[in-house]
């Protein structure tokens, strides 16, 4: 397999951003600053951060036949995310109404529209489908219904046809956490998961711990996003931790995608893994710094002149 490119899966989405949002006192009306519609979704935003730093990207997933899916494939086809495998269903585009509040935190109120029907089979990893690609990343393992069934089976495919892999799990809703991801482990390159995630995912009280069992489960490598405190990366042996750059949180909607994205984009290149999780960090950084997940990463910015003249914290 050659290429440089990175294919992704999972979830696509149009989000409505309400910002700053505070408790709700019902029957009121609050003035707010911001409402915005953005592209959002796992899947989405990964493609979007890989895009916008240069990275061939590829998108798998399903819009709605709506305005809301039109606007959303427009966002993703004009920063340069190759759309032609994202199917059009018959159901809503998924939606989210986000509430974020004044330093970034938010609340999240989902419909899953077409997404929960998508992915009702392993995907087949076709020449076509992964001409140019050299990475298969699953995007949204808990959020898309159907995928939890098969997403071992895809990764093994995906493997099959010479692709490295990666899942980023995201928050289960459902509660059932390894049970799901465990049957993954044995097919993954990376596993990405926050802080928060890895430890409902393991039991585990600490990121270092946490990252031993994803490894002893078969994992070649485990990301643990620490959000404010930067990133720490685990292979067998190796432990590697990188702080967050100083700046001022607006808004921390899809900020984990587009870390991962700004991961495999630097490892692609050729980075080291303390390079790598910098560049993730820094592409994060750009994103809460705005309202919308990958908004705030301008297209074709060049990041490592950005790091050049950032701080970190630490």
């Amino acid at each position: 397999m050659t290429g440089r490119g990175v294919l992704v899966s999972g979830s696509i989405v149009y989000d409505t951003l309400v910002h700053p949002a505070q408790d709700a006192d019902w029957g009121t009306t609050t003035l707010v600053d911001t409402i915005e519609s953005h592209a959002g979704g796992n899947g989405s935003n990964t493609s979007l951060a890989l895009a916008k730093v240069g990275t061939p990207v590829r998108l798998v997933g399903s819009v709605g036949n709506d305005d809301q899916g039109r606007f959303v494939l427009d966002t993703l086809c004009r920063s340069g995310v190759d759309t032609r495998f994202v199917q059009v269903g018959n159901a809503a585009t998924a939606a989210t109404v986000a509430l974020v509040k004044r330093g970034g935190d938010r609340k999240f109120f989902h419909c899953m529209g077409v997404g929960g029907r998508a992915f009702a089979e392993p995907i087949d990893f076709t020449p076509e489908l992964t001409a140019g690609m050299a990475h298969y990343h699953l995007a949204s393992l808990f959020i898309l219904p159907r995928f939890r069934a098969h997403a071992a089976e895809t990764l093994a495919r995906a493997r099959a046809a010479g692709l490295a892999t990666s899942l980023d799990t995201n928050w289960d809703p459902q509660g059932r956490w390894l049970e799901d991801v465990r049957p993954c482990l044995p097919y993954l390159d990376i596993i990405f998961m926050n802080e928060d995630e890895a430890r409902m995912a393991t039991g585990c009280a600490t990121p270092s711990s946490a990252a031993a069992c994803l490894l002893a489960g078969g994992a070649r490598m485990a990301v643990i996003k620490l959000g404010p405190r930067g990133c720490a990366v685990f292979t067998p042996g190796v432990e590697v931790t990188s702080p967050a750059f100083d700046v001022d949180a607006k808004d921390t909607t899809g900020a984990g995608d587009c870390f991962v994205g700004g991961f495999l984009a630097a490892l692609l290149r050729g980075a080291g893994l303390p390079e790598a999780a910098r560049f993730a960090n820094a592409v994060g950084a750009l994103s809460v710094q705005h309202v919308g997940g990958a908004v705030g990463i301008e297209d074709g910015v060049d990041i490592d002149e950005w790091i050049r003249a950032s701080g970190v914290l630490g």
